[in-house]
């Protein structure tokens, strides 16, 4: 087959983003390109050849025999089948031909026995999007929820003014407002790892109810179990001649939603970065260039590039949604559109590889955010400290008046202190009331609105804390699947064959 150069692709994943996310990218190639699809679903017919082999033959089962079965999957390439499936206009069945000829004889007549296109097809397709999850997806996005949990510590204390709807509001810490998004994306990962453990596989024939494997072995069911087992995977609960769509359509769901937290971050990080806020930066290189023709212009473009990405791949969710549907026991209304989850995926990961870059180089300006908070009108960001100190030292209508003395402050051009202290009677209530809860005298806490915080910065150190030992106990548990999925497969194989001799 003629391969095209990365200048010559047509997708920008293969052209323009690569370079990159190389490394990346070539890791998500193990698992979702053809070349890995191909090979998967080999890997699928081989176990299948294999628990074949050991109800029918079971004197041909021997360890030589497997590892011949599994080399003739790994050396199988899309090319070859490719060139096959022209003379077959099937993808399955020539894969099923050039798997033949890379069997040995004697066993050549069981590959594909009993299976439809779809027990192989689907089942390649959980163990591609299983493996991509857990071996990329989501030790990058680990990376990016450290890389959170590093700057909501390091930023815990330090103070910004909050905003809600573009407006000032009251103030928070910057840790606190990242910590936001440590639980939120925190949570999406722990969902996308549960999601990826649920990915099924099947072995139930052309409508799923296993009319073909009914006349090989006495408990169809079994054997679908233990072929399954050798690669790890459980079996749909209901299959048709496909897999139940709910399966992955709850994985990538999960990760639009991921996709969706980083575009969230990236609009707050590009937002504060403007001009008239600037409160952090992106780091930006020596040779760097912002504009074309203005050359001091220090561009957001990464933080940007990660919603423009967001915006390209989110919609094709409703793609997953659709593909939720196929007609009786299967149609094919799906066969084009799912190819091109792979690049759903890679668009993901493109994303949060920028989102790294982007956290690990924030320049935060600490200095900037107190001075936001403090500067011109600010102390109005004390109104909500004012009213409920107020209302709660007894003064029924501590909301209206200290509305009224925002709106004066804001005719006047002059602070919310002075104009409080307009009313005598209300001025001297609020100061009783802040020496009691804030031990200084009003004048004083509103010529420093950075104390009035809450818990931000407890509340930053909390959620830093708390999924910093979950992300630690997430990596254990990716390190100990990779372990078991190994035992377990041996374990299942080893079982099978020792079960069927037994029975010989």
């Amino acid at each position: 087959m003629e391969h095209l150069g990365r200048a010559q692709a047509l997708s920008p994943l293969d052209n323009r983003y690569w370079r990159a996310n190389a490394d990346r990218f070539e890791a998500l190639s193990g698992y979702l390109s053809e070349d890995a699809g191909v090979q998967l679903a080999a890997q699928v017919e081989v176990a299948l050849l294999r628990a074949l082999v050991r109800h029918t033959t079971p004197e041909v089962a021997t360890d030589e025999l497997d590892a011949t079965l599994a080399a003739a999957a790994a050396n199988i390439s899309a090319a070859e089948v490719a060139e096959e499936e022209r003379k077959t206009d099937h993808n399955v069945r020539a894969l099923v031909h050039v798997l033949q000829r890379a069997v040995p004889e004697q066993v050549r007549h069981l590959v594909h026995v009993g299976a439809t296109s779809y027990d192989i097809t689907d089942t390649a397709a959980a163990l591609r999007y299983r493996g991509a999850t857990r071996e990329v997806v989501l030790p990058l996005l680990i990376d990016v929820e450290r890389a959170l949990i590093a700057l909501s510590e390091r930023e815990a204390a330090s103070v910004q003014v909050g905003r809600t709807h573009g407006q000032y509001a009251v103030p928070i810490t910057f840790g606190f407002a990242v910590a936001e998004y440590v639980a939120r994306l925190g949570k999406s990962i722990l969902r996308i790892e549960a999601r990826a453990a649920e990915m099924c596989g099947k072995l139930a024939g052309a409508v799923g109810a296993y009319n073909a494997t009914s006349l090989l072995v006495d408990d169809p069911q079994a054997l679908e179990r233990e072929v399954l087992g050798s690669l790890g995977l459980p079996a749909s609960e209901s299959s048709t001649q496909i897999v139940e769509p709910e399966y992955l359509l709850g994985l990538l769901l999960e990760l639009n939603t991921a996709f969706g937290i980083l575009a969230a971050l990236a609009d707050d990080l590009r937002h504060l970065q403007r001009s008239e806020i600037g409160e952090v930066r992106e780091s930006f290189g020596d040779t760097q260039v912002g504009s074309s023709t203005m050359p001091q212009k220090r561009n957001p473009w990464n933080s940007e590039h990660v919603k423009s990405l967001w915006k390209e791949f989110s919609p094709r969710a409703m793609t997953f949604f659709m593909d939720q549907l196929s007609e009786h026991q299967r149609d094919l209304t799906n066969s084009a559109s799912a190819r091109f989850i792979p690049e759903f995926v890679a668009g993901l990961v493109a994303a949060a590889g920028r989102t790294l870059k982007v956290l690990q180089g924030l320049e935060v300006d600490r200095e900037r955010m107190l001075e936001r908070l403090r500067s011109g009108a600010a102390d109005l960001v004390l109104a909500e400290a004012a009213y409920v100190l107020l209302a709660s030292s007894g003064v029924a209508d501590a909301h209206e008046r200290i509305r009224r003395i925002t709106q004066a402050q804001e005719r006047n051009q002059s602070s919310l202190a002075d104009e409080a202290r307009g009313d005598e009677e209300l001025w001297t209530a609020l100061d009783r009331a802040v020496r009691r809860r804030f031990d200084c005298p009003a004048a004083e806490l509103f010529g420093a609105p950075e104390r009035y915080v809450g818990v931000a910065e407890d509340k930053a150190r909390a959620l830093a804390s708390r999924y910093a030992t979950q992300m630690d106990q997430l990596q254990q548990r990716l390190r100990d699947a990779r372990s078991d999925a190994a035992a377990e497969a041996n374990a299942a194989g080893s079982a099978a064959t020792a079960s069927v001799r037994a029975s010989v």
